[in-house]
C-alpha cells in the first residue's frame, strides 16, 4: 500500500489535527488515577467533545452516530491525538471492542439503547469475560445464567482482571447457559447493568498502586429476557466477535499508547554515556525493529480492512510485539536513568510498573503465539504434557483421526 497520504487523507488529518490544537486546552491530563472520580469524568466530557468533532467512532456507521470512515481514518486519528498530547477517548473497550459487538448482534432496541450514550461516554462499558478458573479458555466459563418460566435470567458466579467495572454502567457479560452440551455451545451473551442487586466490584491492587482491573461477583442477579445479546446459545460467536476487535484496536492503538522508539530513544539520548555505548544502542536497536515490525504487520491489517477483509489471528501478535518491546524499553531505561526512572513523577514509572499486567490482557502472550502457530503458519498442536500424553502418540492419534 502507499504509505503517504492521499490528499483527501492529508485534508482529513489537517482538519483533525488543527480541531485538536484549537481544543487542547480544555483536555484533561493524559493519565490520572482510575480511582479519581474527578479525572474519570473529566475523560467522559472529553470523550464527548471528541464524538460531538467526530473523533470518536469514526470507523462506526452514521447510523449509530459514528462518522462511516474507514480504519485509515482511525489511525490518523489515534497519531494526531498522540502528537496533541491529548488524551484519546475513556471508553476504549466500549468503542472499539462491545460497540461493533452490539451492531454485529445485537437487537434494533439494543442498538437504540445503548450506542449513543456510549459513544458520548454518558455510560462506559467493561467486559465481563475472565474467570479465575477460565482466562486464555475462554470455553471454560462456569459462571451461570438459569432461565425462569418468565422469561427472566438469574446469574451467579464470579468474573476477574476486568477493567473499567469501578466506574461502567453496563458489561457485556459470558454466562454458561447450558451445561449438558460441549462447552462452546452452551454459552450465551448479557447486557448487564452494573448497578444491579447482587454485582458486587472488588478492586485488584496492582503493583503500580493502582486499582485498574476488578474482580465482579455475581450473587442471584436478575436479567431481563431482553438482556440476551446474539441469541441463547450463541454466546461463543458472540465472544469471538469482542476478541477479534479486541486485538485489532490493540494492535492498531498502539501510537495512542505511546510506545514508540523515538520516546524510548529521546529517554536514553539525555545520558552522554549510555548514547555512545554500543550495547544500550544495540538493545534500543533491537525494540525499534520490533516496533517497526508491529507498524508494517499494522499497515497489512489497514490494507485487509480497506478491502472489507475480516483480520486473522495474526492481529493477535501486534499486542505481543507491542507490550514485550515496551517491557524491554522500560528495562533498558531502567537502566540507563538508574533509581529516578522509578520515582514518583517519572513518566516510566507508570509504564515499568503496569506493562507486565498488560501480558494478559486479551489473551496471554503464550496463547496467542499458539493461535498464530497453528492457524496462521500451520504448525502442530503443542503436546498435551499436562495429560501425560506423549508428543509422538499424540501425532499417531492426529494422524489416525484424520
Amino acid at each position: 500500500m502507499d504509505l503517504n497520504d492521499t490528499p483527501e487523507e492529508a485534508a482529513y488529518r489537517e482538519q483533525t489535527r488543527s480541531w485538536l490544537q484549537a481544543h487542547k486546552s480544555e483536555a484533561p491530563p493524559r493519565s490520572g488515577s482510575s480511582e479519581d472520580s474527578e479525572y474519570i469524568n473529566a475523560r467522559r466530557g472529553w470523550q464527548r467533545k471528541l464524538a460531538e468533532a467526530g473523533l470518536a467512532g469514526v470507523t462506526w456507521p452514521k447510523e449509530y452516530g459514528g462518522q462511516g470512515l474507514g480504519p485509515i481514518e482511525q489511525v490518523t486519528v489515534n497519531q494526531e491525538i498522540s502528537k496533541a498530547g491529548v488524551p484519546g477517548i475513556l471508553d476504549v473497550i466500549g468503542l472499539g471492542m462491545l460497540g461493533p459487538c452490539l451492531m454485529a448482534h445485537g437487537s434494533d432496541e439494543q442498538k437504540g439503547r445503548y450506542l449513543g450514550p456510549m459513544l458520548h461516554g454518558d455510560e462506559v462499558w467493561c467486559q465481563l469475560f475472565s474467570e479465575p478458573a477460565a482466562g486464555s479458555d475462554l470455553a471454560a466459563v462456569q459462571s451461570r445464567a438459569r432461565q425462569g418460566d418468565d422469561g427472566s435470567w438469574t446469574l451467579n458466579g464470579q468474573k476477574v482482571w476486568t477493567t473499567q467495572a469501578q466506574f461502567a454502567a453496563y458489561g457485556l457479560l459470558l454466562a454458561r447457559t447450558d451445561p449438558d452440551v460441549p462447552k462452546h455451545k452452551g454459552l450465551t451473551m448479557f447486557v448487564v447493568p452494573m448497578d444491579t442487586e447482587g454485582v458486587t466490584v472488588r478492586g485488584l491492587r496492582q503493583i503500580s498502586g493502582e486499582a485498574e482491573f476488578n474482580e465482579v461477583f455475581f450473587d442471584d442477579v436478575s436479567l431481563e429476557e431482553g438482556a440476551v445479546v446474539g441469541g441463547v446459545g450463541n454466546g461463543w460467536g458472540t465472544g469471538l466477535t469482542t476478541l477479534m476487535f479486541e486485538r485489532v484496536t490493540i494492535g492498531l492503538g498502539s501510537e495512542g499508547m505511546g510506545y514508540n522508539s523515538t520516546r524510548f530513544a529521546g529517554a536514553i539520548a539525555g545520558d552522554e554515556h549510555a548514547r555512545r555505548d554500543p550495547e544500550v544502542r544495540h538493545r534500543l536497536g533491537e525494540i525499534a525493529s520490533e516496533l517497526l515490525a508491529v507498524r508494517f504487520t499494522g499497515y497489512r491489517t489497514l490494507t485487509a480492512l480497506q478491502k472489507g477483509q475480516i483480520p486473522g489471528p495474526e492481529a493477535g501478535l501486534a499486542k505481543v510485539t507491542i507490550v514485550s518491546g515496551a517491557i524491554k524499553a522500560g528495562d533498558l531505561i531502567a537502566d540507563v536513568i538508574g533509581p529516578d526512572a522509578l520515582a514518583e513523577d517519572s513518566q516510566w514509572a507508570y509504564m515499568i510498573s503496569f506493562l507486565p499486567g498488560l501480558k494478559s490482557a486479551g489473551g496471554t502472550e503464550e496463547i496467542l503465539k499458539n493461535t498464530v502457530g497453528e492457524r496462521v503458519l500451520g504448525l502442530p498442536p503443542e503436546p498435551r504434557l499436562d495429560k501425560g500424553i506423549p508428543f509422538s502418540e499424540l501425532r499417531s492419534k492426529e494422524g489416525a483421526a484424520a
